[in-house]
């Protein structure tokens, strides 16, 4: 990996970060709060790619594991990985992955849309497919109230979509991170 692939993990991984300072709000009936981090968790993948997007929310989620307060609400340690947000955060590499794969397959017709559709199925079903399950089981909340609680996170998440997507149309346009390895001709 080259030294700039480096420093824009890291540069995302502190963006998530950094959106964690903006303070939770809390989900009536529901132990997890909404945050500003999963549009980092859009960002990353949507700017960075697969491989550069998920990789940053990994060294995100292992310097919290070391105990390092970057969760939203000043959160951080082992014990975050084994409570009822924990499916969310072990979603995030995952959902920024697959907003990153997307990206990449859309690449050549890159627009709104698609950066739409990206962000939509990564940032929001990936993250919800395994974050709902993981509440229902350590939040001691039946699986159908953790799933219609987590529909007051939908209305946020849309917007957050919606900015990643407006940045990463942008930043294609202006200074596109993401290079994909062109095609040789083969002779025969």
């Amino acid at each position: 990996m080259k030294s700039r692939d480096l420093a824009y993990v890291a540069l995302f991984a502190a963006i998530v970060a950094v959106l964690g300072l903006i303070p939770p709000v809390p989900v009536p009936g529901l132990p997890v709060p909404i945050t500003a981090q999963t549009l980092g968790v859009m960002l990353a993948g949507s700017v960075l790619g697969a491989k550069r997007g998920g990789l940053a929310l990994l060294v995100f989620l292992a310097l919290v594991a070391m105990g390092a307060p970057l969760l939203s609400g000043g959160r951080g340690g082992l014990s975050v990985f084994a409570g009822p947000t924990a499916g969310y955060l072990y979603s995030w590499p995952i959902a920024a992955f697959v907003i990153g794969l997307l990206t990449q397959l859309f690449w050549r017709r890159f627009n709104l849309a698609w950066a739409l559709v990206a962000n939509m199925i990564g940032g929001i079903l990936v993250i919800y497919a395994i974050g709902i399950p993981f509440t229902s089981l350590f939040g001691d909340v039946p699986l159908w109230a953790s799933f219609t609680g987590s529909l007051t996170f939908i209305p946020g998440d849309l917007v957050k979509a919606v900015v990643a997507s407006l940045v990463a149309v942008a930043v294609r346009r202006a200074y596109p991170v993401i290079e994909l390895p062109t095609r040789r001709a083969t002779a025969s």
